[in-house]
């Protein structure tokens, strides 16, 4: 039987929640599904699999009751204000109560048109969602928090990009679709009461604790500042460049989010960028931590009618809330790369953050793979250096980094555990991509399989962990809208 969906955001926020119904697909096909995911969620997996199923996550048949709505926001998308985004091609069908209590949303990309569409067509084609499927399955076996893909349906439609293409319907599950964009658009509205519901919601959604705090607009900021702050450090200790880190791709859950141009970094640079349209690197790899500071200070300017009634004093709340950002970010950078150098936690600061600093532009000046580097460090450690050497130019440089580093004795076991052998690699996830669009579902089926065990070596599946050969220059990507 289908789940049972609850409407919470639209009955809390019906000023945000516009009723509509996703376009009906003229031949489902069920082409990709997480039935870990749906196994996690307490859903019938046969069910999901069979007609019911396909009705569900294309929202051509809803269960009974639900209230699939399309969600108003706003954004500041690479820099430049839009005071009306919006679900202009998705649809959040409702949110399942998971067996903790918990809510998790169920929201669909690619359903059809909205009046948020914007002279969009409202469709996605089957490439972009399987990328969020392999790209959210991969962020979650590195521990990173992140939005999910149940189900991709090929609708057995074409959408016209720069051509035909097959289209696609993604069914994603969320924390919740909350962003800064969605505190934008209320500020905006000069609605003080919606603002004060906006902040009741996303506290019991996501941030109880702050219920109990004298200022609890204040305290969901801060956790907002925290989670935030964490989640661009994970990503940065995997090489993940999101690629449009909009205000309206911000959550106030801490979870990644809408994977259109995202990649992971190969060789070592602050400087890559991905994106087509990301022409002055806005949204480059170091650019990530200073980028969602800005989008945090975003919503700290929506905040200030609630912080203070005087509002120079609201205003040094929020300031000093957001100076947090900086030194929660620094610490779990650091803390992260202690791991994955393997160093232990009573190795004094003054020893282990010198070497990460000296590391980088050594990784830097002789464009080292930043995924294999860490893994082969742990060799290193192990007695066997010369993979690590042979990738630099710079021996002496290098030699003298590792002596320092194996004098603070490093646990290569500890090292294995944080550092993957598997990302999703640019050069397979074109392969699968084009290939599943071409028909053949084998190779993507594959590199799912792959992402979902990182930190595992497999001699079957050596070819993952090999980089991108040097025939395949120039890689961007895309936004697949």
């Amino acid at each position: 039987m289908l789940p049972h969906l609850s409407a919470h955001f639209a009955t809390d926020l019906p000023e945000l929640a516009l009723d509509w119904k996703a376009e009906v697909p003229p031949a489902p096909r069920l082409v990709a599904f997480n039935e870990t995911l749906a196994e996690e969620l307490g859903l019938d997996v046969e069910t999901l699999r069979g007609p019911e199923g396909l009705g569900l996550l294309t929202g051509a048949s809803p269960p009974e009751g639900a209230r699939p709505v399309a969600q108003a926001y706003a954004g500041h998308q690479f820099g430049g204000y839009s005071p009306r985004l919006g679900d202009g091609r998705a649809l959040l069908l409702g949110e399942l109560r998971l067996p903790d209590g918990t809510l998790r949303d169920l929201h669909l990309k690619g359903s059809g048109r909205t009046p948020f569409s914007r002279g969009g067509d409202g469709f996605a084609a089957l490439g972009p969602m399987l990328r969020e499927h392999v790209i959210s399955e991969a962020m979650h076996a590195l521990g990173i928090p992140t939005t999910r893909s149940l189900g991709v349906v090929a609708t057995g439609a074409s959408v016209r990009r720069e051509t035909p293409l097959p289209g696609a319907v993604m069914a994603r599950v969320a924390s919740s679709h909350l962003r800064v964009g969605t505190f934008q658009y209320v500020a905006a509205s000069g609605d003080l009461a919606l603002l004060r519901r906006l902040v009741d919601h996303a506290i019991a959604r996501h941030h109880p604790q702050a219920a109990e705090a004298d200022n609890p607009a204040l305290a969901l900021f801060e956790s907002v500042v925290t989670v935030q702050a964490d989640l661009v450090a994970r990503w940065m200790l995997v090489g993940f460049i999101h690629g449009v880190m909009n205000t309206d791709n911000t959550t106030i859950s801490g979870e990644s989010i809408d994977y259109g141009p995202c990649a992971f970094m190969e060789a070592f640079d602050p400087r890559t960028v991905f994106s087509s349209i990301d022409h002055g690197g806005r949204y480059a790899y170091g650019n990530q931590a200073p980028v969602l500071e800005w989008n945090l200070a975003r919503l700290a300017e929506t905040l200030v009618p609630l912080l203070d009634e005087d509002e120079e004093t609201a205003v040094a709340l929020a300031v000093e809330a957001l100076g947090a950002f900086r030194t929660r970010y620094a610490e779990s950078w650091l803390g992260g790369m202690r791991a994955k150098l393997g160093l232990a936690t009573d190795v004094p600061q003054e020893l282990a953050h010198p070497l990460v600093d000296d590391l980088l532009p050594l990784l830097a000046a002789s464009h080292v793979d930043f995924t294999s580097f860490f893994r082969n460090l742990a060799d290193a450690a192990r007695g066997d250096a010369e993979p690590v050497r042979e990738v630099f130019l710079d021996l002496p440089g290098i030699d003298a980094w590792l002596e320092r580093w194996r004098a603070l004795g490093p646990d290569p076991a500890a090292m294995d555990a944080v550092n993957p052998v598997y990302v999703a690699r640019n050069h397979r996830v074109e392969e699968a991509l084009a290939a599943a669009t071409a028909g053949d579902l084998e190779p993507f089926h594959r590199l799912v399989e792959v992402v979902r065990h990182p930190y595992v070596a497999r001699p079957e599946w050596a070819w993952y962990a090999e980089p991108a050969p040097d025939d395949f220059t120039g890689y961007q990507t895309f936004c697949g809208t």
